[in-house]
């Protein structure tokens, strides 16, 4: 790792001409007409973007939601020659286990706020003190308040090899790694590199790794379960209906950052559009799972820090990353929190995973930390507790 270790405390504070631009640009917005049809047939509706993006404007407190990611300790530091910034609070229990938590697209540390306090104090919360974590919580290289990366090859691979630097430079010689979405390919990698220091892996919105490689035979189908049945159709329909943002970020991020940059109504379609079509139940608005201004400080972050379109780039890195994928399969204990809107599938996870641990629930979607929190903190305090007095 190249670059200054050292660590320096961060404090957000977002100039005021920035917000009056934004609020700008929004009253600005050349919309466009849309073509009659099914609601979200065809994206997102004009008609609830329109609403959405005038309470963006009109009604929604940046300077609330800023205040309350200040009262957590945030710090930045340069690792591999990029930007990282991270929450780091720490438990009052003296024997907590560090945990690093990662976020994924479109995502960012704000899907974390609501389990902070109860990972990190249980007593305060109702909860066993013995179950209690240090944690860490980074914004992805290239995502949010670590700002835009500055070089190509920022591959999730690459951000895990940062992030083992980074729980190094705070002193852990023990700790866990939780993950969704990018961050459940981030915290396998962290086993797999981290080997003498990572105690256990927890991932939830978990894809490859954790469902089939290609098609299922008609005879192996045959022997799946209902719930596993029903999570092959949601990959297929994924597949045929709703990865085409996958394939652009993929393949052009460039041509696509943009516009997104450009326009924070573009970028606020991009967004939502996933909140809605992968929070549970995915028929419902997206409000139904989220709150609508813990969703909108999200795209906040992505847009105040003009991050969206190096966030995209870590798609293209882990499509073209040098040597493919790492398959190596971790030794280190695995667990799998599958929700209602996941796909993953425990006899496909472990053929490539030390699976120890595993929960199928009916509620929840992709971004469970945010849908469900409670039910994923349970579930991450389950998995570990067996672990922390186990040396790696």
């Amino acid at each position: 790792m190249t670059g200054s270790s050292e660590i320096r405390p961060y404090r957000i504070e977002i100039p005021q001409a920035d917000l009056d631009d934004l609020r700008d640009r929004i009253a600005r917005t050349r919309w466009g007409a849309a073509l009659p049809g099914g609601p979200w047939e065809r994206g997102v509706p004009a008609g609830y973007l329109r609403e959405l993006a005038e309470y963006w404007r009109t009604s929604y407190d940046w300077r609330a939601h800023e205040a309350e990611l200040n009262r957590h300790p945030q710090f930045v530091t340069e690792i591999d020659g990029a930007t990282v910034h991270f929450l780091h609070v720490r438990s009052p229990e003296p024997d907590a286990l560090p945990l690093l938590l990662a976020h994924g697209w479109p995502g960012s540390i704000v899907e974390f706020l609501d389990m902070i306090g109860p990972l990190t104090d249980p007593r305060a919360h109702g909860g066993d003190p013995a179950d209690a974590f240090h944690v860490v919580i980074p914004s992805l290289p290239g995502f949010g308040l670590s700002g835009p990366t500055r070089e190509p090859g920022w591959s999730t691979g690459r951000t895990a090899a940062a992030f083992a630097e980074l729980m190094s430079r705070l002193g852990y010689e023990r700790y866990g790694a939780q993950g969704g979405d990018l961050g459940a390919f981030i915290a396998p990698e962290l086993g797999r590199i981290d080997t003498g220091k990572v105690v256990g892996v927890h991932v939830n919105a978990a894809t490859f790794g954790f469902i089939p490689f290609g098609e299922v035979p008609e005879d192996e189908r045959a022997g799946l379960t209902d719930v596993e049945r029903a999570r092959l159709e949601r990959r297929a329909h994924w597949t045929e209906d709703g990865s085409a943002y996958f394939q652009i970020q993929a393949t052009r991020p460039q041509t696509l950052a943009y516009g997104l940059t450009d326009s924070p109504v573009g970028q606020l379609a991009w967004v939502v559009e996933k909140f809605k079509e992968w929070s549970h139940p995915s028929e419902a608005l997206p409000e139904a799972a989220i709150d609508r201004d813990r969703m909108l400080t999200n795209v906040m972050l992505y847009w105040l820090t003009d991050t969206i379109g190096s966030a995209a780039n870590m798609y293209y890195e882990n499509m073209h990353a040098a040597g493919g994928w790492n398959a190596t399969p971790p030794t280190t204990p695995t667990g799998v929190a599958a929700f209602a809107e996941d796909i993953a599938i425990r006899r496909y996870a472990e053929a490539g995973n030390n699976i120890v641990h595993w929960s199928d629930f009916s509620e929840g979607g992709h971004f469970a930390a945010l849908e469900v929190p409670e039910v994923l903190t349970a579930d991450v305090r389950a998995f570990f507790r067996p672990l922390r007095d186990e040396k790696p």
